[in-house]
C-alpha cells in the first residue's frame, strides 16, 4: 500500500496525460512550468497537472480482517483546509470500493479474484464543499489486481482412451494431454506448466512442454501385454517446489498387428468316416491358433497331397476359423481304405513387414489321417439302365433278355430278383430270381404297345432290406402279322353317260373286274386310282355295284386282305357333275326309310300327347258335385292332391288306411296350427272295434263337428291318415271329440275382414241359441 501512496506523490507527469486546466485571461503557463511569448506578443501560461497516478496495483486473495488500502487520491487544488471533496464513481463503487471523500483513500472491502476480474476502471472528481464547484474535471483510472499462484492445472478429462500399434518404433506418437491452469500468464510463473510421467515408465514417455506421450521400449508385443496405464502430471511454476499440480490417467491399448503366424497345437490328426458318406459331407475339422485378433487372425486351409486333392477337399469355417473337410468324390471301402494327406494353414491377409521375420515360416502344416469305414452296401446292377429288343411274335415264355447285378460289399452275399408288379400290371414278364433271365408271360403285340418299362428289384439275400431298382426298357419290333385295310369306308357314284375317273383309294390293292380296271399305285402314300372299262352305264340294268377288292402288303409274309368298294350309277350334267341316283342310293346318301319312319311315329305320339293333355285340362275345369250320394262312403271321401302327404305318406289316398285304423298314432297333432293351441284339446285314441268304414267315419265326423279347432264348416275335410312322420301329424278332422255346441266363436271377430261373414254367422248363431 505504500507503494501505491508513494508512486502517487512522486508521479508528477511521468505515468499519466497532462490534463488541461481552465486558463486565465491574459496568463500563459509552459509546459514545464514558464511562461511563453508568442509571435504575436501574447504570453501563454501552461497549467500544472492535477492527478498524481492513473492506475493502481492491488493483490488478490487479501486474507486480513480489516478493508484492503488501495491508494490516495490527492489534488494540487486541495489546501488541506477541508473544502475540498473527492469523489469516486465506476466498477464496483459502494461494494467493492470506497473513498474517504476528504482524505482520497481508496479501501477494497471484499477479497478479490484475478480469476474472476483482473481491472476495474473508476472515474474521480473534486468539487469544493461550498460552493459544489467541480475544480479537477472527471479523470478514469484503473485498479489492476495482481496475480498469486492460487489455481493448479487442470486436464479436460480424468481418463483418456488411446492406441499404439504393436511392434511400434521408439517415439510413436501415442496422444498429447494437455492442462490449463487459470492463473495469469503474463506474470510470473503461476501459469507455466511442466509435464511430467508417474506410472507407466518404461513403456511411455511425455514431453515436458507439450505433454505428448510416445513409446519408449521397441517391440512391444500385444500378445504378450495389451493394455497398459499411464498417470500424466502437469506442474504450475515451471515445475519449482512449491507449485501446484494435476494429474490425469491415460489407458493405452496395443492395436494387433498380423506378426504372429498360425499354429497347429498339434501336427497329426486322426478322422474316420463310412465309406456311405455323401459327396460334399464333412467328416471332420482341424484348427490352428493364431494369437492376432480379428482380420489378422483369419486363416485359409489347403490340401497339398496329390492323395488327399483327388478325394477330400478342405474350407476354413468364418466364425470358428477351423477347417471343414468334405469328401469330393464318391468312397469305396472296398477299393482303398485310408487316406493320409498333409495341410497347410496360412494367414488370409499378410504383413510384409513380419513375413520375415526371424522365425519362418510364416505358415504350417499338419498329417491328417482319414479311415474309410466299411458300409453294408445295395446291389449294384452292371447298367442303368437296360434297353431290350423283342419281336412282337415272340411265345409266351421266350427269352427277354438278361440283368445282372453284384454286391459291392467284400463279403459278396448272393442276389436275388424280382420285377416290381406295380410296373408290370398285366404280367407280361416273368424273370429268374437266380440269374436274371426275363421272358414273356404273354404274347407281345407292337400296335397295342410298342415299349414296355418295367423296374427290376435286385435284393441281398442275407439282408433283405438293401434293395436296388434299375429300369428295363422293352422294345417290341414290329412284325407283319396284320393285313392292309381301307384307311376307311369308301362309296361313290359313275355317271351313265361315260367312264369317269371317280375314287382315290389310301392303300395298296389290287382286284380283277371286267368294268373298272386300276392305276399304277403311288408310291409315296400307298394310293391308286379306280377307272372304269366302258363308256356307259345304266341304272335299270344295275345301279348300285360293290366291288371286291383284294388288299396285300410288300412284307414277309405277305398279309391281304378284300373290302368292299360301293359304286352307284347315276345321272350327271355335261361336265360330270351327279344330278340323281336312284331311290335307294338318295336314301343311303341321305336317311334311310326306318328313320324315316320313326321320326313320323314320334311326332304323331306327340300331337296326341298335347291333345290328350288338352282334353284332361278341359276336364278338371267342370264342376262336379263333390258328394253324388250320401250311401257310397268312398265316394264322400275328397281327396286335395294339393295339400302334399307326409314323410311317410306318398298317396293322396289310401283306402287301406281307413280299414285299418290302428295303425295311426293316438297322440297326432294338426299341422295347420301352432302347436301351442289357443284351445288346448287331448284327442281320443281311435275306436279299436270300428271294423265298418261307415261307423269310422261317422265317428270321425262326430269328432270333427266337436274340435273347436276345426276349420270352418264350409272347408272340405280329408279323412285319411297323413303319416307318423309329420311334426304335426294328420290334418284331418277325424279324430276332432267335440260337439258344435261347445265351439266358441268370438276369436273369429279378431281375424279381420276376411272372417267377418263367418263371425256374423258363428257368433249370431251362438247368441240366438242361448235367447
Amino acid at each position: 500500500m505504500i507503494t501505491n501512496h508513494f508512486l502517487g506523490l512522486l508521479m508528477l507527469s511521468i505515468l499519466q496525460p497532462i490534463n488541461a486546466l481552465p486558463v486565465a485571461p491574459g496568463n500563459t503557463v509552459n509546459l514545464l512550468g514558464t511562461s511563453q511569448e508568442k509571435d504575436d506578443g501574447r504570453i501563454l501560461q501552461r497549467s500544472k497537472r492535477g492527478w498524481m497516478w492513473n492506475q493502481f496495483f492491488l493483490l488478490e486473495e487479501y486474507t486480513g480482517n480489516d478493508n484492503q488500502y488501495v491508494g490516495k487520491l490527492h489534488s494540487n487544488m486541495d489546501r488541506g483546509d477541508g473544502n475540498v471533496k473527492y469523489i469516486l464513481t465506476g466498477e464496483g463503487v459502494g461494494s467493492l470500493f470506497l473513498i474517504d471523500e476528504n482524505s482520497g483513500d481508496i479501501h477494497a472491502t471484499k477479497r478479490l479474484d484475478r480469476e474472476e476480474r483482473a481491472i476495474y476502471t473508476l472515474h474521480a472528481t473534486v468539487v469544493d464543499k461550498r460552493t459544489n464547484e467541480t475544480l479537477e474535471a472527471d479523470t478514469e483510472f484503473n485498479i489492476k489486481i495482481h496475480d498469486i499462484n492460487d489455481n493448479e492445472p487442470k486436464f479436460s478429462k480424468d481418463l483418456y482412451f488411446a492406441s499404439v500399434p504393436e511392434m511400434s518404433d521408439v517415439g510413436t506418437s501415442v496422444i498429447q494431454v494437455t492442462a490449463t491452469d487459470a492463473d495469469d500468464q503474463t506474470y510470473g510463473n503461476s501459469a507455466k506448466l511442466v509435464y511430467s510421467i508417474l506410472q507407466g515408465q518404461p513403456y511411455f514417455s511425455v514431453d515436458s512442454d507439450n505433454g505428448t506421450i510416445r513409446t519408449a521400449l521397441p517391440n512391444m508385443d500385444r500378445e504378450t501385454k495389451e493394455n497398459y496405464q499411464v498417470v500424466i502430471q502437469a506442474k504450475d511454476m515451471a515445475g519449482q517446489m512449491g507449485g501446484l499440480s494435476g494429474t490425469t490417467t491415460v489407458s493405452i491399448t496395443l492395436s494387433d498387428e498380423n506378426d504372429s503366424p498360425p499354429r497347429f497345437a498339434n501336427h497329426t490328426f486322426r478322422l474316420s468316416t463310412l465309406e456311405s458318406a455323401e459327396v460334399g459331407a464333412a467328416i471332420g475339422r482341424i484348427k490352428a491358433n493364431d494369437a492376432d485378433v480379428g482380420r489378422n487372425a483369419e486363416m485359409q486351409y489347403s490340401i497339398v497331397d496329390r492323395d488327399g486333392q483327388d478325394m477330400f477337399t478342405i474350407i476354413s469355417d468364418q466364425n470358428t476359423q477351423e477347417g471343414v473337410i468334405r469328401v469330393k468324390k464318391q468312397l469305396d471301402y472296398e477299393k482303398q481304405r485310408t487316406y493320409s494327406f498333409k495341410v497347410e494353414v496360412t494367414n488370409t491377409y499378410l504383413d510384409p513387414r513380419f513375413m520375415y521375420s526371424p522365425n519362418p515360416p510364416f505358415k504350417d502344416d499338419a498329417m491328417v489321417r482319414v479311415t474309410i469305414e466299411d458300409v453294408d452296401e445295395p446291389p449294384v446292377f452292371s447298367r442303368n439302365p437296360y434297353i431290350i429288343e423283342v419281336h412282337e411274335d415272340t411265345a409266351a415264355g421266350s427269352f427277354v433278355g438278361v440283368v445282372s447285378a453284384r454286391d459291392p460289399d467284400a463279403d459278396n452275399n448272393s442276389v436275388k430278383y424280382s420285377i416290381d408288379r406295380h410296373t408290370d400290371l398285366e404280367r407280361l414278364f416273368n424273370i429268374d430270381s437266380v440269374n436274371g433271365t426275363i421272358t414273356t408271360l404273354k404274347g407281345l403285340d407292337r400296335e397295342m404297345s410298342k415299349w414296355h418299362n418295367i423296374s427290376v428289384v435286385a435284393t441281398e439275400i442275407s439282408n433283405p432290406r438293401q434293395t436296388t431298382r434299375v429300369p428295363v426298357f422293352i422294345k417290341v419290333l414290329d412284325v407283319n402279322d396284320n393285313a392292309p385295310e381301307f384307311a376307311m369306308y369308301y362309296e361313290t357314284f359313275v355317271c351313265e353317260n361315260g367312264g369317269h375317273l371317280f375314287k382315290t383309294l389310301q392303300t395298296t390293292f389290287n382286284f380283277s373286274n371286267p368294268l373298272f380296271l386300276s392305276s399304277a399305285i403311288h408310291p409315296l402314300d400307298n394310293t391308286a386310282r379306280i377307272l372304269t372299262r366302258r363308256a356307259g352305264f345304266s341304272r335299270r340294268e344295275m345301279n348300285t355295284y360293290l366291288l371286291p377288292v383284294v388288299i396285300s402288303d410288300n412284307d414277309y409274309p405277305i398279309q391281304s386282305s378284300t373290302s368292299t368298294l360301293t359304286v352307284n350309277v347315276c345321272a350327271c350334267d355335261s361336265r360330270g357333275n351327279m344330278q340323281s341316283c336312284n331311290t335307294e342310293a338318295l336314301l343311303s346318301a341321305g336317311l334311310s326309310t326306318g328313320a324315316l319312319v320313326a321320326i313320323l311315329l314320334c311326332v304323331i305320339i306327340l300331337l296326341m300327347i298335347v291333345v290328350l293333355f288338352a282334353a284332361l285340362r278341359r276336364q278338371q275345369r267342370k264342376k262336379e258335385p263333390l258328394i253324388i250320394s250320401k250311401e257310397d262312403v268312398r265316394d264322400n271321401v275328397v281327396s286335395y292332391n294339393d295339400e302334399g302327404g307326409g314323410e311317410e305318406d306318398t298317396q293322396a289316398f289310401d283306402i287301406g288306411t281307413l280299414r285299418n285304423p290302428e295303425v295311426m298314432d293316438a297322440n297326432k297333432l294338426r299341422r295347420d296350427i301352432i302347436p301351442e293351441m289357443l284351445f288346448p284339446f287331448q284327442r281320443t285314441s281311435p275306436i279299436k272295434d270300428n271294423a265298418d268304414v261307415r261307423e269310422f267315419i261317422h265317428g270321425r265326423l262326430h269328432e270333427n263337428d266337436s274340435d273347436p279347432t276345426a276349420p270352418p264348416y264350409d272347408s272340405l275335410a280329408t279323412y285319411a291318415y297323413e303319416g307318423s312322420g309329420s311334426l304335426a301329424e294328420s290334418l284331418s278332422s277325424l279324430e276332432s271329440g267335440c260337439v258344435e255346441g261347445d265351439q266358441e266363436y268370438d276369436y273369429l271377430s279378431n281375424w279381420g275382414p276376411p272372417f267377418k261373414k263367418l263371425a256374423d254367422m258363428y257368433i249370431g248363431k251362438d247368441t240366438a241359441r242361448e235367447t
